[in-house]
């Protein structure tokens, strides 16, 4: 019985590896592993770097917001993190449909300065 279990859970390792590597393979083919390989793992916008242990929290961004414009050359992508790329299909969807907010606004820029006695303060707790 031992070894049967034994062969069994070898055999199951085994399938396991085999269809690791073959999503690999099929990662790397897509346009997301074609992208990791041309460009640095950073983010476009924030220079945020990424490792192995982070690498799903970077997104491929197509430039042209043509999901099905992918040139082997990489010019229509830009790596980018997850909140960058949400920050630009925001801008994005709010240029391309409007916004209900005006960008501009009429009123005062504010003239509060919250650290402007900070030096004092921090000089009479000495």
């Amino acid at each position: 019985m031992t070894i049967k279990k034994t062969a069994l859970n070898k055999d199951k390792l085994n399938q396991i590896v085999t269809d690791a590597r073959r999503n690999q393979e099929l990662r790397e083919q897509s346009y997301r592993g074609q992208a990791l390989k041309l460009y640095p793992w950073l983010c476009g916008r924030c220079a945020r770097e990424f490792t192995h242990t982070n690498l799903t929290e970077l997104t491929v961004h197509h430039k042209n917001h043509n999901h099905d414009d992918n040139p082997t050359d990489g010019s229509n992508w830009e790596l980018l993190c997850l909140y960058c790329h949400d920050n630009e299909h925001s801008r994005y969807e709010e240029t391309r449909f409007g916004s209900s907010k005006s960008t501009t606004s009429n009123a005062p820029a504010s003239s509060h300065n919250p650290f402007a006695d900070l030096k004092s303060l921090l000089n009479s707790k000495k």
